[in-house]
C-alpha cells in the first residue's frame, strides 16, 4: 500500500477513566473474568505526539513519576503502533513522546489512553485511513480498557471490558480524585479477590454472568449525582483495601468531607469521590490537599482519543 506520511507530529489526546461500577464475575478456567462495569471518561489525559521514524521509539514525560516506564517492546504504546504496522503493512516506524498525567497503575486506564491515542496518532500519521471498527478491533487486542479510551464518554464494558455499548448520560458529574503515592498491581488485585471469595463464599461467591445494575443506567440517564452515589459500586474495593488499607481512611476522610460517595476506582488505589457540583469539588479538594493527599477535580463524560490541531 502507498503510505501517505503526516509532514510533522500527530498530537492525539485521550482520557483516563473512572469505573462507577463494576460487578467481577467468577474466575474462569483461563484466570480470566468476565465483568460488568459501567465507564466514565474524565476530564485527566494523556497527550501522544508521534512523528515518522525508521525504528519504534517512545519516551515519556509529564505530571506523574515515568521513572519506572518502560520504553522496549513491552510498552503497550509500542505494541499499539507495532500491531498497527503490522495490520496494515506499514514499512516504518514511529517516534512517540507520551506526556501523562494519569495515575500509573492507579486503576484509572493511563496506559490504555497511551495506547488508544498510539492507534489514531499512527492511523493519522501514517495515512492508513483504518475504519472505526478496525481500530476497535486493534485496541481489544490490546488490553480490555483500549477500546473504551478510544470511544471515551460513558459507556457499559461487558465481557472482559471490551465489549462496549454507550450509556445515555446527560449532564455533568463532577469527581474529586485522591491519587495515591503508589500503584496496585492488577493481576495481584484480581488474585486477592479470588482468594477472599474461596476463603468467604458465602461473602461473595461471584457470579457467572454479571450485570450492571439498572439504578446505574437510571441515575446517569438523569444526571442525577445523589442517584449515582447511591448507586456506585466495585467488587475490587474490598481487594484493593486488603493489599492497601490506608485507602480505607481516605474514604472515609472525603466522605467527612462532602463527597456524595467514594470508591475505589477499578483495580485502584486511585478513590474517585462523586460530588454535587464544581464548588464541593473545590471544596473537598482542598481538604483532602490539608490533609497531605493528592487530590485532583475532574468532570465526565469527555470524549475519547482525538487528534488536536496545534
Amino acid at each position: 500500500m502507498t503510505i501517505a506520511w503526516a509532514d510533522e507530529a500527530v498530537h492525539v489526546r485521550a482520557p483516563g477513566k473512572i469505573n462507577l461500577f463494576m460487578r467481577v464475575g467468577a474466575v474462569q478456567p483461563d484466570g480470566y473474568h468476565d465483568v460488568a462495569t459501567a465507564y466514565q471518561a474524565v476530564s485527566l489525559y494523556e497527550d501522544v505526539r508521534a512523528w515518522p521514524d525508521d525504528e519504534f521509539s517512545v519516551a515519556f514525560g509529564g505530571s506523574v513519576d515515568v521513572s519506572g516506564l518502560p520504553t522496549d517492546g513491552s510498552n503497550l504504546a509500542i505494541k499499539a503502533a507495532k500491531l498497527l504496522a503490522r495490520t496494515a503493512g506499514v514499512p516504518g516506524g514511529v517516534r512517540l513522546e507520551i506526556e501523562k498525567h494519569v495515575p500509573i497503575a492507579g486503576g484509572m486506564g493511563g496506559g490504555s489512553a497511551d495506547a488508544a491515542a498510539t492507534l489514531v496518532a499512527c492511523d493519522t500519521l501514517w495515512g492508513t485511513g483504518l475504519s472505526k471498527e478496525e481500530l476497535h478491533a486493534l485496541a481489544a487486542k490490546l488490553g480490555a480498557d483500549v477500546p473504551f479510551a478510544l470511544s471515551g464518554g460513558t459507556a457499559i464494558g461487558t465481557g472482559r471490558g471490551d465489549r462496549l455499548s454507550p450509556a445515555l448520560a446527560t449532564g455533568s458529574f463532577h469527581w474529586v480524585l485522591a491519587v495515591a503515592e503508589f500503584g496496585l498491581s492488577t493481576p495481584g488485585v484480581y488474585r486477592e479477590l479470588d482468594r477472599r471469595r474461596e476463603e468467604h463464599p458465602e461473602v461473595d461467591p461471584g457470579t457467572d454472568a454479571p450485570v450492571v445494575d439498572a439504578e446505574v443506567l437510571q441515575a446517569l440517564r438523569a444526571g442525577d449525582a445523589r442517584m449515582l452515589a447511591g448507586a456506585l459500586h466495585n467488587d475490587l474495593q474490598a481487594a484493593a483495601l486488603g493489599l492497601a488499607p490506608g485507602l480505607g481512611g481516605i474514604l472515609e476522610l472525603g466522605e467527612a468531607n462532602g463527597a456524595l460517595a467514594g470508591l475505589v476506582s477499578g483495580s485502584g488505589p486511585t478513590v474517585a469521590f462523586l460530588v454535587d457540583d464544581a464548588d464541593s469539588a473545590i471544596e473537598l479538594q482542598v481538604a483532602l490537599s490539608a490533609a497531605r493527599l493528592n487530590a485532583l477535580h475532574v468532570h465526565g463524560a469527555v470524549h475519547g482519543a482525538r487528534v488536536l490541531r496545534g
